[in-house]
């Protein structure tokens, strides 16, 4: 009889380590050394085998405690010794073991638990893009939209068996929707559980389908849909409009619609968050002598005083002006950006009253004019450093 090795060697461990690092390194050359990812390599189907007999007997207290004490004999009959024998899998933890297996098997370890295939699901959710104005987001608005959905056919009340006929438990899994599936390796038998291939998972057999629906339970369907948008919703933010959406199975709730808002962008306006923001034109005369100005707003024009003397790129507010709020409380701003419009291809006659306006401004009135004349000055004399 070949000599074994010691069980720690095996595991890479030292004699008294803790539980968690047997396990640890059990987990870890279990996976290294397990046959369905070495495939006809027998050195990691005996390596496999010697870290499983290792684990079996430091992963038992008392088997541990007569393996420190005696060696192998205190385990293993063969070895002259009162101890037990590796028996397969019998003294693992199904939790750990499981855990290795699942991936291997495909389901549970040992019959684990499974969702009822018959009872209630939701419903799919839908997904719509909505293009609305700039007015009808700042102010809200009313839409009617036309959607595919899926709902129950009302020929077979969702049921999908033709009226009249039975709806059978599936013989072979007993309505559960799945099969148990034993399965021999060269290390014990590994139950695990698939999908019942005579009902494809529904634990019932339809024997004659409803012609409407085929089967299914469920037809689709244009429905028309109104869609309220509240005011101050913006672009690319999106509604959920609870229930509207495909129908669900078994009893289920129906699904969402999900509206995707985009806004149409507005020739004139700019919004950033509540406040909306443009510029508006004015001429020379009007800059310099004020002026009662027509601003364009969401809610119409609205009458401004332009101050005398008002400077290209002046910004104003008008307060309360700007979009609601969504979910809040009032509105916010709308702010207007003067721009001066500069006149071209004058006569000769304008040009020349224009530089004798020109001629006549002293530096008193032309406050900016004077502080750069100033500067210049500065910086050619050299009476300031550059």
């Amino acid at each position: 009889m070949a000599e074994k090795r010691d069980y720690y060697e095996v595991l890479g461990l030292q004699k008294g380590c803790s539980e968690d690092e047997i396990k640890k390194a059990y987990r870890k050359l279990a996976k290294k050394y397990h046959p369905d990812l070495n495939p006809g390599d027998k050195d990691a189907e005996e390596h496999f085998k010697e870290v499983n007999e290792a684990y079996e007997v430091l992963s038992d207290k008392q088997k541990r405690d007569r393996y420190d004490q005696f060696g192998h004999a205190g385990v293993d009959p063969s070895y002259g010794g009162a101890g037990a024998g590796f028996s397969g899998f019998s003294g693992f933890d199904m939790g750990d073991i499981g855990d290795i297996f699942e991936g291997f098997f495909g389901g549970g370890f040992g019959g684990s638990a499974r969702r009822n295939s018959n009872a209630p699901r939701r419903g799919s959710d839908l997904r719509i893009q909505l293009t609305i104005s700039f007015e009808e987001a700042c102010k809200g608005a009313v839409k009617t939209v036309s959607v595919r959905v899926s709902e129950n056919c009302k020929d077979c009340a969702g049921t999908g068996a033709a009226g009249g006929t039975a709806i059978k438990t599936c013989p072979t899994c007993g309505g559960s929707g799945t099969v148990r599936v034993s399965q021999r390796t060269p290390f014990g038998v590994i139950n695990s559980q698939r999908t019942c291939d005579a009902c494809q998972g529904k634990g019932k057999i339809i024997e004659t389908p409803c012609q409407k629906c085929g089967g299914s339970g469920t037809v689709m369907t244009s429905k028309n849909i109104e869609i309220h948008i509240p005011a101050g919703i913006d672009d690319g933010q999106t509604l959920s409009l609870r229930g509207q959406g495909n129908s669900g199975s078994h009893g289920g709730p129906s699904g969402d619609l999900l509206v995707l808002i985009s806004v149409r962008p507005h020739p004139i306006f700019k919004r950033r968050d509540s406040d909306i923001y443009c510029e508006i034109p004015v001429s020379f005369s009007q800059a310099a002598l004020g002026d009662v100005l027509k601003v364009p707003t969401i809610d119409g024009n609205v009458e401004y005083t332009l101050p005398e003397g008002t400077q290209p790129g002046t910004t104003f507010r008008l307060r309360g002006k700007g979009v609601t709020r969504l979910n809040g409380r009032g509105r916010g701003d709308h702010y207007i950006t003067i721009t001066v419009d500069v006149p071209k291809s004058l006569t000769k006659a304008q040009k020349e009253k224009l530089k004798a306006f020109e001629d006549s401004l002293s530096e008193k009135q032309s406050q900016r004019k004077k502080t750069f004349g100033e500067k210049l000055k500065e910086y050619f004399d050299g009476t300031k450093d550059s």
